[in-house]
């Protein structure tokens, strides 16, 4: 691969690097407490299961609808501040207020008035939401044109965004804490405020600190109008036919939504071996496990398996690196059939009886030991998926303006991008649940069946295992490498100083 110092135009400042991990930080803590918070529909607003599911399915088919779109909006925005950052700053704003509103439901309204209430302004959340985080994604494939420093940049931000996660399931604990609130819905009312605030500020971030780098003429864009509607839709079509002829973009689209989906299909499942395999349907003596082995996959991701993947691919490229990585997750995905073993007496616990209590807030920092074992090499897969993946759409855009000419399409190649890991995780949420009924798993009972734990740890194991090395496949004859992306970039700066002095002379 070529190995050359990255030139000090396109180096990204580290204030730039942390403003941009800021908007991370917000881009998964608003669907990671969402996702939290909407259990709480059922249990503290008093909302049917079923009805439950409908107010997380239909605000989807807006978000699927909107984010296209709003890619396209934000590829040929003209503006004096730019053509990302008014939609972040804007966006950030109505999402985290939007967040907060939607969450403002009271008991005694009764179900069908919170079910109305809540749609209506969780469709308006996610419109916000999609304003807010689609430029914000475009942004960034455009803040440097250097291969490796895009690596950098979403290594970093993908560090921070990490954060998160470590967060999101000490919400579990908060809420159904009786010294804190009252009720479970006084929780979710309570720290909505906090998660919007939080995202309100860190939102603002990449709006008040990233540059962007718009290399596309206005004459290139299309014109934002109501008058122009029917046109622009059919040039976004015209944009999203390309796109599926561009073959290194598609098998990142099929690698991610392998990886990440089948991660996503037995996620819940981790919670259920630990509480019904490990500690025997006892739900007091689980404690705060489940939520301490989430938390310590967000660490080992942020702190340990970033840094290493984005050294892996400045070292020995993107496409070896993805390999690498994905290969020693599903080692990972392996060795939790000796990580979930069945606690007694006997079983070496780390932290044991350790207590840590911060104001009235307790939190049990006991670990079994051997549930260590898996986290850093599972780790490995979304760790260095969304790095590597959101470091080579970057290299795509490129090859996209060397085949289609400008506008540059970053916003509506993230879009497409993020659309297609939606659509997939909302089919993994589904098939989770319909693998938990093959199995003949049922949470309602205090104890499972032997065999149902046995063919539930199988499906945990298998499922991602076998879409990890799928995605491999997929990737194996990835050409965009570095070479490549490298010969592209030298091509389009000839061609724009070329088209500069064309100009030049006309006028």
């Amino acid at each position: 691969m070529v190995n050359q110092p990255t030139a000090s135009p396109d180096k990204v400042p580290l204030l730039q690097k942390a403003a941009f991990g800021a908007g991370h930080l917000v881009n998964n803590l608003l669907p990671g407490a969402l996702g939290v918070f909407s259990f709480f529909l059922i249990t503290a607003f008093g909302i049917e299961p079923a009805i439950a599911g409908l107010l997380a399915a239909i605000p989807r088919f807006f978000d699927a609808v909107s984010d296209p779109i709003m890619g396209f909006i934000t590829d040929n925005t003209n503006s004096r501040w730019g053509r990302r950052r008014p939609y972040i700053f804007v966006g950030a704003i109505l999402a985290a207020i939007l967040f907060i509103v939607q969450w403002q439901m009271f008991e005694e309204n009764g179900s069908t008035y919170n079910f109305w209430y809540f749609l209506f302004f969780s469709i308006l959340f996610i419109f916000a939401n999609t304003v807010f985080s689609t430029p914000l994604i475009g942004m960034g494939y455009e803040m440097t044109t250097d291969t490796r420093e895009r690596t950098r940049l979403m290594g970093i931000a993908n560090m921070v965004g990490q954060i998160s996660w470590m967060i999101v399931p000490l919400f579990w604990i908060l809420i159904a804490n009786k010294d804190l609130f009252e009720t479970q819905a006084d929780g979710v009312r309570t720290l909505s405020l906090f998660v919007g605030f939080a995202c309100l500020f860190f939102g603002i971030m990449p709006a008040l600190f990233c540059r962007e780098t718009d290399v596309s003429d206005p004459e290139s864009k299309a014109k934002i109008t109501f008058k122009n509607i029917a046109a622009n839709l059919g040039i976004l079509w015209t944009n999203m036919k390309n796109m599926t002829k561009n073959i290194p973009f598609m098998r990142l689209c099929g690698a991610t939504f392998l990886v990440f989906n089948g991660f996503q299909l037995v996620a819940s499942f981790s919670y259920f071996i630990i509480v019904f395999h490990m500690f025997k349907g006892s739900y007091e003596m689980a404690g705060t496990v489940p939520a301490i082995f989430s938390i310590l996959g967000a660490v080992a991701t942020a702190f340990l398996i970033i840094p290493i993947v984005s050294w892996l691919a400045n070292k020995y490229g993107k496409r070896n690196a993805f390999i690498i990585s994905t290969f020693i997750s599903i080692i990972g995905y392996i060795l939790k059939w000796w990580g979930f073993v069945e606690v007694d007496e006997n079983t070496a616990v780390l932290f044991k009886d350790v207590v840590l209590q911060v104001g009235v807030v307790k939190f049990s920092l006991e670990m079994p030991l051997v549930l260590l074992l898996p986290i850093p090499f599972m780790a490995f897969g979304l760790g260095g998926l969304f790095t590597l993946m959101m470091s080579m759409t970057a290299d795509v855009c490129d090859l996209d303006e060397l085949r289609n000419g400008l506008p540059r399409r970053e916003g509506t190649f993230g879009a497409v991008y993020w659309w297609m890991v939606k659509i997939g995780q909302s089919i993994a949420l589904a098939l989770g649940g319909l693998t938990l009924s093959i199995v003949g798993f049922d949470a309602g009972k205090a104890t499972q069946a032997a065999e149902t734990m046995h063919n539930l740890r199988i499906a945990d194991i298998t499922i991602p295992s076998l879409t990890a090395a799928i995605a491999v496949l997929i990737m194996w004859r990835y050409s965009l490498d570095e070479e490549r992306v490298s010969r592209i970039k030298k091509e389009l700066e000839e061609r724009r100083a070329l088209k500069i002095q064309t100009t030049n002379k006309e006028s």
